[in-house]
């Protein structure tokens, strides 16, 4: 986990699916979860997607609150 993926995670939004333009920091658990399970997209963003299922599974979610308020 890098200062930069967590920043992209408040950044970049989802490209496709049923969530669709909602920030990856704002993916519900049950989404991410589903992912974990049935397998991340290859590439940068299965890896975001990965980073953002274990910051909720791990009730780690506020630590990205102080990121939102920052420009790119």
């Amino acid at each position: 986990m890098t200062p930069e993926l967590l920043e992209k995670l408040v950044r970049q939004k989802m490209p496709f699916g049923k969530y669709k333009d909602r920030l990856l920091a704002d993916l519900p658990g049950h989404y991410l979860g589903w992912f974990a399970r049935e397998g991340f997209p290859k590439g940068q963003l299965g890896t975001l997607l990965a980073l953002m299922y274990e910051l909720d599974h791990n009730n780690l979610r506020p630590l990205l609150d102080p990121l939102r308020g920052t420009e790119p």
